[in-house]
Formats: structure tokens, C-alpha cells, sequence
């Protein structure tokens, strides 16, 4: 079964408790964290915080031994850059199989990085740009890395428009609109996607994920679990889709997400044209996806957090001449 379609673990805080003390020997105090379809806890030991990640039972342990090994990657390659890194227990393992009323979990514990969700930090030019050199950071110390894992068919993929096809009915009325992008990516970029550069990327650079001190900086990203291959320019595009939400004029501050990439992992003019439509695209698997999971798990409100914004967003640009946006945002971008 998809991991969409499986109920999220259902622990107790006090279960968890159990586990950790049993697996890595830690009297915690813990507390529940939201999540899109795992289940997290924000475990405390002293002066010391770890989160517990337990994910959801139809999650392929290939795709865990992924982001661990990715983590690791990066961390070997820019040991400044603050990641989620796994914890291991006595023996040095790192995923452990929990199991509940018959089904297995896995999970692992991972150390806690401080600081704010970029969600309820006060966006500006300049937080903006650094938050692309950071994204720009990040993909220059994936460079290199490779998984199979990494070669799935996953419906967060940008290229993957069939899940939005498959699922569109449930937007009902609303489902000419993500026809319209479909039709702009498939007329515009399908026919240069060859030209655009492909690599593994963490794909969910999302205001839930990325985290800024109290300055404002970006200091770490978190839930490495989106993770695929295909267009390495997705990866600015994802956060842009994000950052430009709620706002009554996008193009600036997503221009300053994009040059701070471009300045740190140089961009071609191919794939400058192609961010517009995938930053569309995504926000279309947003509201595709919440329309769909939150039938099955209503009581789940993350699922739903970006739609409205999403939706206000697309209904707003399905009138607005892709191509210029492109031209304006080069045009901040050179600026």
C-alpha cells in the first residue's frame, strides 16, 4: 500500500518513552510533533533534544537508508551545514523495528536542529536571498550522491503530473485549474526537458522544513523523506512555490530565493525558464494532495496547511503569462 493511503503510527507519548529508554537507554520527556503521513516526537534529555522520527508503515526501508546515507553525504562534504543526523544505538544501528498491535514500524532518533520554522519568521529581501545561498549550498554538497531508492516513482516528484491526473477528481470544480498548468508544463517544458540537469535533491525545501535562527538567517533544513531524482532546479522552485504564498506581490521575494541559489549552484537559461511552470506545478500537487488524503484522514490538519494559500496562489497565476514571469524573474535575478 502507498504511503498516502496508510494510516500514520498512532504511538502515545508514554509508549515512546518505552522505546527510547529500551533502544538507547534515554529518560526522555517527549511531545508530539505534527506530520504529513509519519509520526515525530521532540524528545528531551537534559540539556540534550533528539526528535523520534516513527514513519509510516508502508515506507520502503530502502527510502530510511536513503536519507540516512544522504545525510551522511553531506554532512562528510559540509560538516557546518546543519542537518537532521541519525542517532545509532549500541550496536550502530541506525533504523530500528518497532511493532504495534502486529504491524512493524520503522524508526529512527535523530539530533534536534534549534531554531524557528521559516513560516513564522518575517520574510525579506535579504533573509530571502540568504535563504538561497543556503538551498545553493545544500546542492552543491549533494553533489555526487546517488541512490536507487532515489529512482522511484513518487507523487511529490514534479515530473510525476499522473498523480495529479489520477487524483484530480477530487478537486472537483477546481480541477480545470491544475489542467491549465498540466498543459503548460507538458507544452513548454517536456519538450526541453532533456536539457535540463537532473540529480537526487531534498525537494521539500518548505516553510515547515527550513529553519532561521533569530536573526532571520537560515540556519538548517529538516525531513530529508521527499527526497527523489529529477530536476535539480525543483529544488529552488519547491521553496519559491512556498515563499511566495500570501503574498500580494510574489515575484520579488521568490526572485531573491532564486538568485541567492543561482549564486552559489549556477543556473542555466534553460533551466531559468523552466521555474515558473515547476514552481505551478508543485502547488498543484499541494492542493491535489490535501483534497485527496484529507478524505481518507480528516483528522490530520497538517495535510491540509498550504491548500488555501495554494489554491489563492493558482487561481490568481492561471491568467498570468508564465513566459513573462520567467523573463521578469532573470531580469531580478541579473538585477
Amino acid at each position: 500500500m502507498s504511503v498516502f493511503k496508510s494510516p500514520q503510527p498512532n504511538y502515545s507519548v508514554a509508549s515512546v518513552r518505552q522505546l527510547i529508554e529500551m533502544h538507547y537507554g534515554l529518560n526522555v520527556h517527549a511531545t508530539i510533533l505534527n506530520s504529513e503521513r509519519d509520526q515525530n516526537f521532540l524528545c528531551s534529555y537534559g540539556e540534550k533534544k533528539y526528535v523520534l522520527k516513527i514513519s509510516n508503515p508502508s515506507e520502503d526501508r530502502a527510502v530510511l537508508e536513503m536519507q540516512n546515507s544522504c545525510i551522511q553525504f553531506i554532512h562528510k562534504h559540509d560538516p557546518d551545514l546543519k542537518i537532521p543526523l541519525s542517532i545509532a544505538d549500541e550496536k550502530g544501528d541506525v533504523i530500528k523495528i518497532f511493532e504495534k498491535d502486529g504491524t512493524k514500524f520503522l524508526a529512527r532518533l535523530v539530533e534536534y536542529i534549534p531554531g524557528c520554522f521559516l513560516k513564522d519568521a518575517t520574510h525579506h529581501k535579504h533573509m530571502l536571498y540568504e535563504l538561497g545561498l543556503f538551498l545553493g549550498r545544500l546542492r552543491i554538497a549533494m553533489n555526487g550522491f546517488d541512490h536507487p531508492a532515489g529512482h522511484r516513482i513518487f507523487a511529490w516528484d514534479v515530473t510525476n503530473v499522473d498523480f495529479i491526473k489520477e487524483h484530480k477528481h477530487f478537486l472537483q470544480s477546481r480541477k480545470e485549474i491544475v489542467d491549465h498548468f498540466i498543459n503548460q508544463y507538458e507544452d513548454n517544458i517536456l519538450p526541453i526537458a532533456s536539457q535540463l540537469r537532473k540529480a537526487i535533491i531534498h525537494n521539500d525545501g518548505n516553510d515547515h522544513n527550513v529553519l532561521v535562527n533569530e536573526h532571520g538567517k537560515t540556519c538548517g533544513i529538516i525531513d530529508f523523506g521527499d527526497m527523489i531524482y529529477t530536476y535539480i532546479v525543483c529544488e529552488p522552485a519547491v521553496c519559491m512555490a512556498y515563499v511566495a504564498l500570501g503574498k500580494e506581490k510574489p515575484l520579488e521575494p521568490i526572485a531573491q530565493v532564486l538568485k541567492g541559489f543561482h549564486e552559489k549552484f549556477p543556473l542555466t537559461h534553460k533551466e531559468f525558464s523552466a521555474v515558473m511552470y515547476l514552481l505551478c506545478l508543485r502547488l498543484c500537487i499541494t492542493v491535489t494532495m490535501a483534497a485527496y488524503r484529507k478524505q481518507l484522514f480528516p483528522e490530520n490538519k497538517y495535510i491540509s496547511s498550504s491548500e488555501n494559500l495554494a489554491w489563492e496562489f493558482l487561481e490568481r497565476m492561471q491568467n498570468q503569462d508564465l513566459k513573462k514571469w520567467s523573463d521578469q524573474l532573470v531580469e531580478n535575478v541579473e538585477s
